[in-house]
């Protein structure tokens, strides 16, 4: 069923029209949108969690108002373009399955935002969890961190991060696909640091040689092809090379095991996302001594190995 018709609509009207026509305030637009998401068949799981979150997101948006500013003028009266363009969006999102944040050109990590469009995956990590705590205790001074790499950059965020928590690094954020690199551009220059990380086009390690680092960070691609064949629409709009990790969703966290050893100082950390692969991770790599990182979701999702125990 066309989720813009239902059995109850007055022949000719759709919900979209009838909203344009008889509704006038912010209030009775959140209310509106709020239902019009529920009944349809939308996936929530782009960083926002409920239909509430984001309707409320996508007319403040629109309206140009944060995030702080929706109770003051849940009833001021929209202005009818104000009404059209809110009405526009939200249509897109329920028609086209368009992740929020593509429709805003905006995804949060944290209270750091970020430029984003269908050129890279929504930003959402564990990592940036542990950044927060500038991955102590397994570092123990952040100044001790000179050099980091943010390997399979996508739009920059992680990388960001990173300059964030450790202040002394350089930085080095590196994807293979130079779509991911020019967002990734807009994002380092918007938050003016352009001098301490350093973009650069490469197939994991490729283009590194002689390079090392105290710090590699790696969010690579992990979805095994059998989850790949059943992710939601929404997920269809991000960029396949950065989510599908081959037939059991090891094909480049085998790379990066392999070649990362050549590439850590000697006491440098991997610190690898690798979403609900551990089962596969220890079957893989028995010997590999992982220490898995606490998150907020448990401590499945991230791994760190150190220099020493990687493959030489």
């Amino acid at each position: 069923m066309n989720p813009t018709r239902q059995p109850n609509d007055t022949p000719g009207d759709t919900p979209i029209r009838q909203a344009a026509e008889e509704l006038r305030t912010l209030r009775d637009l959140l209310r509106f949108t709020v239902s019009y998401f529920n009944r349809s068949d939308l996936f929530l799981g782009h960083g926002l969690p409920t239909a509430y979150d984001e309707a409320a997101y996508l007319i403040l948006h629109t309206l140009h108002l944060s995030a702080d500013q929706l109770e003051p003028f849940m009833d001021a009266t929209l202005t009818r373009n104000e009404r059209d363009q809110i009405l526009r969006i939200i249509e897109r999102r329920v028609n086209e399955k368009i992740p929020v944040a593509y429709l805003a050109h905006e995804a949060w990590l944290g209270d750091f935002n970020f430029y984003v469009d269908e050129r890279v995956l929504i930003p959402r990590s564990f990592i940036a969890e542990l950044l927060q705590d500038h991955l102590a205790p397994w570092v123990m001074d952040p100044y001790d961190i000179g050099t980091a790499l943010d390997l399979c950059t996508g739009s920059g965020c992680l990388a960001i991060l990173l300059a964030h928590a450790f202040e002394q690094a350089q930085i080095d954020a590196v994807d293979i696909s130079s779509d991911a690199l020019d967002v990734a551009s807009i994002n380092v220059r918007n938050y003016d640091l352009m001098n301490r990380i350093g973009l650069i086009q490469s197939d994991l390690f490729a283009e590194l040689q002689g390079k090392r680092y105290d710090l590699i960070i790696s969010n690579p691609p992990y979805v095994n092809a059998a989850s790949m064949a059943m992710l939601p629409e929404e997920y269809h709009h991000e960029p396949s090379v950065a989510l599908a990790g081959g037939s059991d969703g090891l094909d480049i966290i085998r790379r990066i095991f392999k070649e990362a050893a050549h590439h850590l100082t000697e006491d440098g950390l991997l610190i690898m996302e690798i979403g609900h692969n551990q089962a596969e991770v220890e079957r893989a790599f028995p010997q590999l001594p992982c220490t898995w990182l606490e998150t907020s979701s448990g401590d499945q999702f991230v791994l760190m190995v150190r220099s020493g125990d990687l493959p030489a």
